[in-house]
């Protein structure tokens, strides 16, 4: 979709667990979500299309604090951009 559409953008939210430092965690999120960005780029999506950002474990998608939440919380998401 994207390939086919360049004028679509799209932001890729690196997102950790709480485990580690903040800064640790800021800049994992941001390895996490460059990794993605990179991925997309190997498909055809042209890199002025995609933002890579990390909030580390400032936005966890689980509450816990054990191994299931950690998993939830170790992830990117992806939004469209105007």
């Amino acid at each position: 979709m994207l390939s086919a559409h360049p004028e679509l953008k799209v932001r890729i939210e690196g997102n950790c667990d709480e485990r580690g430092s903040e800064q640790y965690n800021l800049a994992l999120g941001q390895r996490r979500a460059d990794s993605a960005k990179k991925y997309l780029a190997g498909l055809g999506v042209k890199s002025q299309q995609i933002t890579a950002i990390s909030f580390g474990a400032e936005k966890p998608k689980a509450q816990g604090h054990d191994e299931e939440a950690w998993k939830q919380n170790r992830r990117d998401d992806v939004s469209a951009q105007r």
